[in-house]
């Protein structure tokens, strides 16, 4: 495997510069021209930039791409590719268009101001032809910016910029090194990178949803997230002010006890005060803990369980967040809104593990100050005992001695409520011995499994099924 050379932001707006098949458009709103910045700063920006412009008043904005409720959105950054994109061709295209490869460059972020203490983010990407003449394709990404002071954040806003036309210009044959190098000269505590899609005639053949799992893997952003239909979003675009409820879990497959999981736990979600008449976000969530195997992760069965999901319509959320209170707080982020979380038995006793917080000075009292700091609910699923056939519930489960005073705190205040009206059928359905079935061609899995999992199975041989 070849080390990556990685140049420097001024070696790579240089690079560009001096390569004279390319040549395009900067349109930047919102912190300032950063990224065109760099072009001009190392010289030769004559070869590269056709125009820059920076529709910084709303009103010139909106007379140039349309009105806009929200300015800093996917929606204001396509209408931007748009015009622009348009504009080069109709003035260029019959001078030159027949041995240069055009591109627009795009970002609408809000940096922090000198009173705002809302989050910095932003928009950004390139649309781009990769041959003379050819259909433009297009990548986009979604950035947080988390330095704490304006001048930093521009800085860093520029240096990611030029990454990702680089990035684009030479490494959009390889998008693992494309996504990679979005991070250079850069730190994670400065950038976080929570959405990225790839469209166009050059990446017909790429599916974003594994996109969005090398941004987490990678660990450009923590969680990333898609609808039922595979559609990549930006948390924001789902979340905002919405109430939440989550169900974790590895889904390999989905069952009915899956399923009565989540109904139950939402039919009593939306019956608290503060949810009711609101529209609720159902989100099934796996770590990477729950995708990685002793060989990595299996990308085709990663994308397996998400058809499975997608195909009872439930919405993606990919994370790194191993604890539940780090999941919670990058829930809290995007809403003040309540927020239920479903789980089973097994999961609320590892809860109270106090060795699973040792790397929290506070201990488990931080790890629960954190997870309930807001209107949050854990709806907790009954296990029914093999050995005893006895039924476990959130209301008899036994925690260690030290902290049964807690656990007893947080079922009289309602943090933790047991699920009721659950079937009981689907109590002695466990996911690994629904995969040992389906291995061993064991018909009787397919009673265990929502019908449209059992035919999406059958249909596409999955986890080891053979059939007839």
């Amino acid at each position: 495997m070849t080390t990556r050379e990685i140049l420097d932001t001024h070696q790579k707006a240089l690079q560009i510069n001096l390569d004279p098949g390319k040549y395009g458009t900067f349109a930047e709103i919102g912190a300032g021209q950063e990224v065109a910045r760099w072009f001009f700063r190392v010289g030769g920006a004559a070869g590269t930039i056709a125009k820059t412009i920076s529709a910084y008043d709303m009103t010139i904005s909106d007379a140039i791409y349309g009105a806009a409720e929200r300015y800093v959105t996917r929606q204001r950054l396509q209408s931007m590719f748009d015009h622009e994109f348009g504009l080069l061709e109709e003035r260029l295209k019959s001078s030159r268009g027949a041995t240069t490869r055009f591109f627009v460059y795009a970002d609408t972020v809000k940096a922090r101001g000198y009173r705002s203490i809302e989050e910095s983010h932003g928009w950004m990407g390139l649309r781009f032809q990769t041959r003379p003449m050819s259909e433009p394709s297009q990548i986009i990404i979604h950035v947080r910016m988390l330095d704490k002071e304006n001048v930093q954040q521009q800085e860093a806003l520029g240096a990611i910029g030029v990454n990702l036309i680089y990035g684009v210009l030479y490494y959009h044959n390889d998008t693992r090194t494309l996504i990679e190098s979005l991070m250079d000269n850069l730190t994670r505590d400065r950038i976080e990178v929570d959405m990225i899609k790839f469209s166009g005639p050059d990446f017909a053949k790429i599916d974003n949803r594994l996109m969005s799992l090398e941004l987490v893997q990678q660990g450009l952003a923590n969680a990333a997230m898609f609808t039922a239909d595979g559609e990549v979003v930006q948390a924001a675009e789902m979340l905002y002010k919405k109430p939440i409820l989550v169900e974790r879990g590895s889904f390999r497959p989905v069952t009915k006890v899956t399923l009565d999981m989540l109904e139950c736990a939402q039919a009593q979600f939306i019956q608290e005060p503060a949810v009711q008449g609101e529209k609720i976000v159902v989100l099934m969530e796996m770590t990477l803990k729950n995708l990685t195997t002793e060989g990595g992760i299996d990308y085709k069965d990663f994308l397996d369980r998400v058809d499975l999901l997608g195909s009872l319509g439930k919405n993606v959320l990919i994370s790194n967040y191993g604890e539940f209170y780090r999941l919670a707080g990058y829930l809290f982020r995007y809403t003040k809104k309540m927020i239920g979380i479903a789980m089973g038995v097994p999961t609320l006793k590892e809860l109270f593990e106090e060795k699973y917080y040792a790397d929290l000075e506070g201990g488990i009292l931080e790890s629960f100050g954190r997870l309930f700091k807001n209107a949050l609910k854990l709806y907790v699923y009954p296990l029914k005992d093999s050995a005893t056939g006895a039924l476990i519930t959130a209301g008899n489960l036994r925690v260690a001695p030290n902290l049964r005073h807690l656990y007893a705190y947080m079922l009289e205040n309602l943090f933790i409520q047991g699920i009721h009206d659950f079937n009981p059928a689907c109590l002695s359905i466990f996911s690994r011995e629904v995969l040992s079935k389906i291995r061993e061609g064991d018909a009787s899995w397919e009673e265990m499994v929502p019908p449209q999992v059992g035919a999406l199975i059958k249909d596409r041989k999955l986890f080891g099924y053979k059939g007839n």
